[in-house]
């Protein structure tokens, strides 16, 4: 697969989970193209497509560590991005990371990632917590934060703080993660 083939593959039309998965089958096998198929979320974030977002999603649920020589790049746009269809599956792939960085505690995230990428991610992750987004990007986003929290001792008390506040007027999915992690967050003394 080719950047060009990659382009159009990904902005001819709405993809069915089918040719999802069969891009991330052709993507696996070409890490070089990671780069660019990021790029193209952030280019459709300006558009009504988020054919990228959900193929970049999908690949890193297996292929993670193609994120590594893009984590710069990637935590620096996360800043920018508007559409709700993109900031889903990126406030996901946050969890992924967090998840390999503090929870599975992978040599290869720790060396990697940068307090400032971290920061990105924590600054980002508060953002879409906070804000008028939809359920899943909050969801993603409260996982993030305690993760994050276990490196930055501020983050617990305020992550507690901003779910005791949101928790009542939250849907079903919010009031079940938030009392979850509401719980976690109590359990280590908050």
């Amino acid at each position: 697969m080719t950047e060009q083939q990659l382009h159009i593959a990904l902005n001819s039309g709405r993809l069915s989970k089918e040719k999802i998965n069969r891009l991330v089958g052709q993507l696996s096998l070409h890490p070089e193209l990671t780069g660019s198929l990021l790029q193209e979320v952030f280019d459709q974030d300006k558009t009504d497509s988020f054919n990228a977002s959900w193929v970049f999603d999908h690949l890193m649920r297996k292929k993670l560590d193609y994120l590594l020589p893009h984590l710069e790049k990637f935590s620096i746009g996360l800043l920018e991005l508007q559409s709700e269809s993109i900031i889903r599956p990126m406030a996901h792939v946050c969890e992924l990371l967090m998840e390999a960085y503090f929870k599975k505690k992978d040599p290869i995230f720790i060396k990697h990632m940068t307090p400032e990428q971290l920061e990105r991610i924590m600054t980002v992750c508060f953002d879409w917590l906070i804000g008028d987004h939809k359920v899943a990007a909050k969801v993603f986003a409260m996982s993030s934060l305690f993760y994050l929290g276990s490196k930055y001792d501020w983050v617990h008390p305020e992550l507690k703080m901003v779910l005791e506040q949101q928790i009542h007027e939250g849907t079903a999915g919010f009031k079940s993660r938030g009392g979850k992690t509401l719980m976690a967050l109590e359990k280590l003394g908050f």
